[in-house]
């Protein structure tokens, strides 16, 4: 989600560059295949290389009659099928410039991983489920579909994957990575969320979601999940189904809200700008605030349901890119173990 600087600053960024290498992947890599489109019509219709391992890959997305611009970061090591983790970005989809590629050092961590790293660069402000109307400002968006369904099979054929999956994600994505989990048991085995509100169905939780779909979106969640007593939002709501989540290696971290070490002007993407760190420290910090109960809460049902999970809930921290750099690495052994590499 971001400040809401970042949240109003749309297509801050363009996403498709110039390619910076000639190194083409079909090629080196025997394991992938250009294939065709998926048992549900998928297909990659286009591909960039943008360096040695980075990818651009344009998908076209039935359910939505779409190409979905995909991120993909490829393996250290290419020579046998890796396995794949969905990295999602927040509430803007990436589309505002506010992704993990150009506000974090997360790919080059990745660099010398093992590794598939595969990031939507489209869905802002859909919570990437799938609505059950078109919205006039946000459009169609069957987020659950493509990323479930259409996607991976075009990944696997395309990377030459061994189709070992795991999902991560920041704010509301936090809540989405739970989501998506839980729409198709068996295609993920590990669930990393920082700085997520993983309940929706509740008064608090369903605000939460509406400021973001409504407010800062233009969308409007009737033509999401309906009214407030629709039962998709309990269906859509990890705290109440929390029990399904055993057996996922499970990573959770949040920090408190209260300004810490990135929320000074020289933190990252601050360039010294006082205003910029005014507004992370104040609305980052309420947000971060309200997800902190959040993830404090399905901690404490994940106990009660005696369902293990890594934390991490440090006591400093705002709604912003520099902590969120540091979540990755620290729920490195987590995914890693779920991936198995």
């Amino acid at each position: 989600m971001g400040s809401m600087a970042v949240a109003a600053s749309f297509l801050a960024s363009s996403v498709l560059m110039a390619p910076t290498a000639t190194a083409d992947p079909l090629v080196d890599n025997p394991n992938s295949s250009t294939g065709g489109p998926s048992s549900l019509g998928s297909y990659v219709a286009d591909y960039t290389v943008e360096g040695d391992q980075w990818l651009l890959l344009d998908v076209y997305s039935p359910s939505m009659d779409r190409e979905i611009p995909i991120s993909v970061w490829r393996p250290a090591d290419t020579s046998v099928p890796r396995p794949t983790l969905y990295l999602l970005n927040g509430a803007g989809g990436g589309e505002d410039g506010a992704n993990w590629q150009a506000r974090t050092d997360a790919m080059e961590f990745f660099a010398d991983k093992n590794v598939n790293v595969v990031t939507p660069l489209q869905g802002k402000w859909s919570y990437y489920t799938d609505w059950i109307n078109d919205d006039p400002v946000l459009g169609r968006n069957k987020w659950q579909t493509f990323l479930t369904q259409e996607l991976p099979p075009v990944i696997n054929s395309f990377l030459g994957t061994n189709g070992v999956n795991s999902i991560a994600g920041i704010s509301s994505s936090g809540t989405s990575v739970f989501n998506l989990a839980l729409h198709a048991p068996g295609l993920y085995r590990g669930i990393a969320a920082y700085s997520g509100c993983a309940q929706a169905s509740d008064p608090i939780g369903r605000d939460f979601i509406k400021t973001t779909v409504e407010v800062w979106g233009g969308g409007d969640t009737l033509n999401m999940w309906g009214p407030d007593d629709s039962p998709l939002w309990a269906q859509n709501d990890p705290l109440v189904r929390a029990e399904e989540l055993r057996g996922y290696d499970l990573y959770i971290s949040n920090g408190s809200g209260l300004p810490g070490p990135y929320d000074t002007p020289s933190g990252p993407d601050l360039n010294g700008d006082v205003a910029s760190t005014a507004n992370q420290i104040i609305v980052g910090g309420v947000i971060e605030g309200a997800t902190n109960y959040c993830s404090h809460n399905l901690q404490r049902r994940l106990d009660e349901l005696g369902i293990p999970a890594t934390y991490d809930f440090p006591p400093v921290g705002t709604h912003s890119w520099g902590y969120w750099q540091d979540q990755i690495k620290l729920s490195w052994p987590v995914l890693a173990r779920s991936l198995g590499v």
